[in-house]
């Protein structure tokens, strides 16, 4: 696994200068924002990069750190939320960026903050199959847009509400970055570093709870989101879907020594450790400095701790992932 950063560092504080017209009229303090989601301050690429762009930034540094040759990768996946256009799939133009192989076969995979996830189960599947030797999912998101819009439209409209800004908070947390994971044969890969597993569940009756779109007149995306009913929602189904990886995997609790989730807000992981029975302190916490960056949050996070040497050799790893919809899947690997 490797991921990029993106370079323009912005603040919650940043933002809510931004937003000090309404924040005057509700007679509301500077810092709430940090306060209600824990996130200090998220990347954004610079103006014009394409997701395609940052994507490419993650994944040549996953091949540099594998030393695998392209002609092995049998398929590319970009998973992420964020796509350079609607045809053809931004995956074609990572493809030719990477210079992949012809017989290499290529798509796009969505499933808002679950991509990576499902693209990793999926190449699994194909390795194990014989279909192909090596794959690679890649994702690169840009929470910018979706941020402009929102603080676009919060000052915009005149009747906004203490309540509309309230439910706008869950899009200023989205940060952006890139993320790229290389699978290939356990036979052929180096001793260890093991996806052994996963494990997934669906509440599609809460679909409704965060819904993502083109903003009607605007350049960008508008989000609205449930954020204490998608809270409660969300790890409701993590603790059924937690239940079935252990018995799926014959795991232990006591077993697992190194936790990487989906990061949301500081309070979403106080509850999801709460909700599955897991020590807080077996997490590595990127959310404070990077936001929510959706698909790329859980495989930059790994990335990130094995970087830190947070993750070592011989290790079991639990990767906990959720996605709106709701979706829940969780990857388990010997390290």
């Amino acid at each position: 696994m490797a991921h990029a950063l993106a370079p323009d560092v912005v603040s919650s504080e940043a933002l809510e200068q931004r937003l000090a017209p309404l924040y005057e009229r509700f007679r509301l303090r500077s810092g709430r924002l940090e306060l209600m989601s824990g996130i200090r301050e998220r990347r954004f690429w610079p103006v014009g990069t394409r997701p395609s762009a940052a994507a490419s930034l993650a994944a040549e540094a996953a091949l540099e750190k594998s030393q695998l040759e392209r002609s092995r990768i049998g398929c590319l996946i970009h998973a992420s939320v964020c796509r350079d256009f609607l045809e053809p799939a931004t995956a074609s133009v990572v493809h030719a960026t990477l210079g992949l192989s012809p017989d290499c076969t290529v798509f796009d995979l969505s499933n808002a903050c679950l991509g990576v996830a499902n693209g990793m189960a999926l190449v699994g599947g194909m390795i194990e199959r014989g279909e192909i030797e090596a794959g690679m999912v890649v994702a690169g998101e840009d929470g910018r847009p979706l941020v402009e819009e929102t603080i676009r439209e919060l000052l915009l409209e005149q009747n906004q509400t203490k309540s509309n800004l309230k439910a706008a908070f869950a899009s200023l947390t989205i940060g952006s970055g890139a993320a790229a994971v290389i699978l290939e044969r356990a036979s052929e890969a180096q001793p260890g570093q093991r996806l052994v597993g996963c494990s997934r569940l669906a509440a599609s009756e809460h679909s409704a709870l965060c819904q993502g779109d083109h903003a009607e007149g605007g350049s960008g995306l508008l989000m609205q989101t449930d954020s204490e009913a998608l809270l409660n929602a969300g790890n409701e189904l993590a603790g059924r879907t937690f239940e079935r990886f252990l018995k799926e995997l014959d795991w232990k609790r006591e077993s697992i020594q190194r936790v990487i989730t989906h990061q949301v807000g500081s309070a979403h992981r106080r509850m999801l450790f709460e909700t599955v029975g897991l020590d807080l302190e077996l997490d590595f916490p990127t959310v404070e400095t990077l936001g929510n960056i959706g698909s790329v949050s859980l495989p930059l996070s790994f990335s990130m701790a094995q970087d830190a040497g947070q993750i070592q050799p011989g290790q079991r790893v639990a990767m906990l992932g959720i996605g709106s919809g709701l979706n829940c899947m969780m990857l388990g690997l010997d390290w």
